[in-house]
């Protein structure tokens, strides 16, 4: 085979994918003095418990280009690279940099901007492996892919809003209401940013939303593989995939745990899905 495939650690690792050699290039989270390396070693748990004990915001930091390089010369397969969306993390940028760098040395890469994160980033990487299994070029994988990334669809559902308190990002006086009236914001990707889509009182509620948008925006699900990943959320985001399993014809349906960047965002609760 003369492809394989790079994410950064915003891309959780489904089995069929650790199976097909997938390297991960771990992101960096910061919480006050204490520093997390977003790989195989980080203990999910403490570093939740430390992020929403902190008063501090949680800060994230990308792979270096020269961290990237180094898995780029491992192999003189061509590499694909799925990173998180370029208009919420340096992921991107500093892929293409490795990329000018290690192609000097003669190696072939190609970086994908996933537009999305975590669930939408693994559906990337999933296609990118089919379409490598059935023997397609170069180029017909990167128009397949590119086509694939633009139609696809993330959304996601925060139980908690603690991250978003304390990055700016949210009024802590409408999360207090928020939190008091049960109520939780149905968010979603648009074209790399993140927009708000609907709102639900309560988890199961939630639920139900998550599904109205594979009904409105799914189309077709016949072909299609959905995604879905959670932080310390399985009840829901099992219930989530069996009424999915229900109401539409997927031809397969992942449930992954988020990894320590996801989950940064995510926070506790958090389910996060794509299409």
């Amino acid at each position: 085979m003369d492809f394989r495939i790079v994410v950064d650690s915003c891309c959780e690792l489904v089995d069929e994918l650790k199976e097909f050699g997938v390297k991960r290039v771990p992101l960096t989270m910061r919480v006050g003095d204490l520093e997390f390396r977003d790989d195989e070693n980080l203990d999910l748990g403490h570093f939740i418990k430390v992020m929403n004990s902190s008063p501090n915001p949680p800060t994230s930091s990308c792979p270096s280009p020269a961290e990237y390089a180094d898995i780029f010369k491992e192999s003189n397969k061509t590499t694909f690279v799925v990173t998180l969306s370029n208009k919420l993390s340096g992921s991107y940028n500093s892929a293409n940099l490795a990329k000018s760098m290690v192609e000097e040395e003669g190696h072939d890469v190609h970086v994908f901007d996933s537009k999305s994160a975590s669930a939408g980033e693994i559906l990337v990487a999933l296609k990118i492996k089919e379409l490598i299994e059935k023997g397609l070029p170069k180029a017909a994988i990167i128009e397949k892919v590119e086509h694939f990334i633009n139609n696809m669809r993330t959304f996601f559902v925060l139980e908690n809003l603690n991250t978003l308190v304390k990055n700016g990002r949210i009024n802590k006086i409408v999360a207090g209401l928020a939190q008091v009236l049960n109520i939780r914001a149905v968010l979603g990707s648009d074209d790399g940013n993140i927009s708000f889509f609907a709102r639900a009182r309560g988890a199961k509620m939630a639920v139900e939303k998550l599904l109205d948008m594979i009904k409105k925006y799914g189309e077709d699900t016949k072909d299609k593989i959905l995604v879905v990943t959670h932080c310390n959320n399985h009840e829901y985001a099992k219930m989530l995939c069996d009424k999915a399993k229900e109401l539409f014809n997927f031809k397969k349906i992942y449930l992954a745990p988020t990894g320590g960047l996801s989950s940064m965002y995510a926070n506790e609760g958090g389910i996060i899905i794509a299409f």
